[in-house]
Parts: C-alpha cells; sequence; structure tokens
C-alpha cells in the first residue's frame, strides 16, 4: 500500500483528492470542520516536502454550477486550519485553472471548484478525468468519504498516474484502522450495531459474523429481532418483512458461535418527544401506544459489562433516539463503556454517520482510537466490498 511517505514532494505538485463535503450554516459559514482538519497532516507533509498542493474535492449535490455549493465559501476556513493562505480558482479544469496551477509556487495550496459542478464527475467520465491529471504530478487520494464512488476524481483519474499515486495519511489510516478490526484484531472482537434498520446493516452483519466474538444489537433494528423472537413492541419501529432475516441472523450467530446481545429493557414513551410521558419496561412487554425509544438501565449495564471484557470494538449506530435529551441515556452509557475500554488498551473504531454524531455531541471523540470519517465507504467495507478508490490506488 502505498501512501504519500514513499514519496518526497520536493518541486511537485501534489494533485490530492480531499473530502471537503462540509456543513455550512445560512451565511455558508463552515459549521463542522472535522473533515478539513483530517486532511491537514496530508497536506502539510506535501509543504513541509519542498512541494506544492492543488486540492480538488465535492460538496453537496449541486444540479450545475450552484453559489451556494462554491468551494470558495470555505476557502477561509481551510486557510485558517492548514495555516497558509490557500488560493482558489473558480473552475478544475481549463485554461484559468492551467495558468493557476502553473503560477503555484513551492509551499502554495491550490483549491479548486467543486468538481460536481461538471456531471462528468459522477459519471466517472474519462476524459474528465484525464482533463483533472494536468494538474498535478503526483495523484494522492486522501477522500475516504468518496472512496466507493468511482467518480472521475476517486478512481478514473489514477489511470493517469500508473508510478505516480498514492494514499493520503488519512486515508491509509482508515483502511489499516478497518483491516485491525476486520483483519488482526486481538480478540475478544465486539461489534455493536444500532440504528433504526436491520435492512442497511444486513450485508455488513452477515460479512463479520466470521470475525466476532460479540454482537450487540441496540437502537429501532432492535424492534424487529424482539417482534420475530414473539415479543410484543408496541408502537415501536420495526420492519415486518425483516423477521425472518433476523431469524435466520441470529440462527447464522449460533452456528459461527457469536453471542448477540439484545436490549432486555427499554425507556418506552407515548409520543416521539422529548417531553413525552416515559417508562421503563421489559422490551418484550411493550404496552400499545408506547414505542422504545432509548435502551433501559438493565441493558445499559449488560451492554457495558460485554466491551468491557473486548479487545477490539467497532461502533456503528446509535441505541436509542439521543438527539432528544430524554432518550439519549442508552447512546451516552455506551461512549462511556467504549471510552472505559479504550484506556483499559482494547482498539475501538466508531463509524457512520450517527455514531460520529453522537461521539461528538457527547465527548468521546478524544476517547477512541478512531473515528471514522466516511460513513457510507465504512459500510461497504465491512459488507467486504472493494472500493474503487482504494483499488485505484492498489492496482
Amino acid at each position: 500500500m502505498k501512501t504519500i511517505n514513499d514519496f518526497n514532494f520536493e518541486n511537485k505538485k501534489a494533485l490530492i483528492r480531499v473530502d471537503f463535503n462540509v456543513p455550512l450554516d445560512e451565511e455558508l459559514k463552515v459549521t463542522d470542520a472535522t473533515r478539513i482538519e483530517a486532511a491537514k497532516p496530508t497536506i502539510l507533509k506535501v509543504l513541509e516536502d519542498g512541494g506544492s498542493a492543488v486540492l480538488m474535492s465535492h460538496l453537496g449535490r449541486p444540479k450545475g454550477v450552484e453559489e451556494k455549493f462554491s468551494l470558495k465559501n470555505i476557502v477561509a476556513t481551510v486557510s485558517d486550519i492548514i495555516g497558509v493562505q490557500v488560493k482558489f480558482v473558480a473552475d478544475c479544469v481549463g485554461e484559468e485553472v492551467d495558468q493557476a496551477v502553473a503560477d503555484l509556487q513551492n509551499g502554495e495550496v491550490l483549491l479548486l471548484e467543486n468538481l460536481r459542478f461538471y456531471s462528468e464527475e459522477k459519471a466517472g467520465d474519462k476524459e474528465f478525468a484525464e482533463k483533472l491529471s494536468k494538474n498535478g504530478d503526483i495523484y494522492v487520494n486522501d477522500a475516504f468519504g468518496t472512496a466507493h464512488r468511482a467518480h472521475a476524481s476517486t478512481a478514473i483519474i489514477a489511470e493517469f498516474f500508473p508510478e505516480n499515486k498514492c494514499f493520503g495519511l488519512l486515508l491509509a489510516k482508515e483502511i489499516e484502522s478497518l483491516e485491525k478490526v476486520l483483519g488482526s484484531s486481538e480478540k475478544p472482537v465486539t461489534a455493536i450495531l444500532g440504528g433504526s434498520k436491520v435492512s442497511s446493516k444486513i450485508t455488513v452483519i452477515e460479512n463479520i459474523l466470521d470475525k466476532i466474538d460479540h454482537l450487540i444489537i441496540g437502537g429501532g433494528m432492535s424492534f424487529t429481532f424482539i417482534k420475530a423472537l414473539g415479543g410484543s413492541i408496541g408502537n415501536s419501529i420495526c420492519e415486518d418483512d425483516k423477521q425472518e432475516l433476523a431469524l435466520s441472523i441470529l440462527k447464522q450467530a449460533e452456528e459461527k458461535g457469536v453471542k448477540v446481545h439484545l436490549p432486555v429493557d427499554v425507556v418506552a414513551a407515548d409520543a416521539f418527544s422529548n417531553d413525552a410521558n416515559t417508562q421503563v419496561v421489559d422490551i418484550h412487554h411493550i404496552p400499545d401506544g408506547w414505542e422504545g425509544l432509548d435502551a433501559g438501565p438493565k441493558t445499559n449495564v449488560g451492554f457495558s459489562y460485554v466491551i468491557a471484557q473486548s479487545k477490539t470494538i467497532l461502533w456503528n449506530g446509535p441505541v436509542g433516539v439521543f438527539e432528544m435529551k430524554s432518550f439519549s441515556k442508552g447512546t451516552i452509557e455506551l461512549g462511556n463503556a467504549v471510552a472505559d475500554a479504550t484506556a483499559d488498551g482494547a482498539f475501538s473504531l466508531v463509524g457512520g454517520g450517527d455514531s460520529v454524531a453522537a461521539v461528538k455531541q457527547f465527548g468521546f471523540a478524544d476517547k477512541v482510537s478512531y473515528v471514522s470519517t466516511g460513513g457510507g465507504a465504512m459500510l461497504e467495507m465491512l459488507e467486504g466490498k472493494t472500493l474503487p478508490g482504494i483499488d485505484a490506488i492498489i492496482n
């Protein structure tokens, strides 16, 4: 696996695919700069070697050229984080870009305009990829968030750099962390899967059963399992058409010697609201008109006990509606348990939009081993799929 550490960038222009798809507020100011901060070490390595960096990214889902999706809106934030005044050019291919790249001096950083202003980017257009490839001497992919897409700037472009292509430090760390969980992991290995739907995690579960010892299932998806096992779940969320699948997953787990841990009690509410009336009930006996919105106290103790015994932990998905304070306790307790196990020497990887949001919101980001920056890409890797953006660098 070639990374930027295998190259010296002196007098070279690094063309870096970053993932600066960051949230902006109504005034078009960056509200969460995590992804920009994550790319900083890669950019600095190039500059410290005595080279220059040309950055390309997408932002949002524009339909053609849309001012609110222009990357010029993030130039100030990128400059602040990297510590270099970043230059900007209002296109990503063409004469104006050619000139800006030619004028770029060692130690300088140039940000190109939103790649998705061109439909050719998502289409994986080879001609467009070739035009982009003219913007640098060495291609660096550091965008894990888009590694599962066969887009022009993530997969196709690598063809034009047969010898001069590599992973950035962030993408290399993502691959390494996932391989640590899926491959050379220290046992016992525990996977915590939450969120609302079993259907979005089926392939993940089936792929990781051979690699784990414990599977904790929480959040909305647990009700599909409980109902399949004959429980009464009241008005709780449930995928009725996935009950047989849930039973089949439990059977596969048993055959492979994987211990499955389901919630035993829940905080049930009489409405989907922070101000609803609540009661703690056995998860198999939720009254009609009530829905489970958080893990209950006995469940929290049980889950924490399993996590405390673990040496490798994968966490994808919350175990309650943590966005509402009344139903955040289960996810916070889970975070505390993962943080404690990490402090005791376990390796913990957190990924997937909602779990990342939760660890940030409750202050766990620095207490786990690694927080993944790519939700969809991480899930596809866990499903055992080959990611085009990674494949393009390796092969």
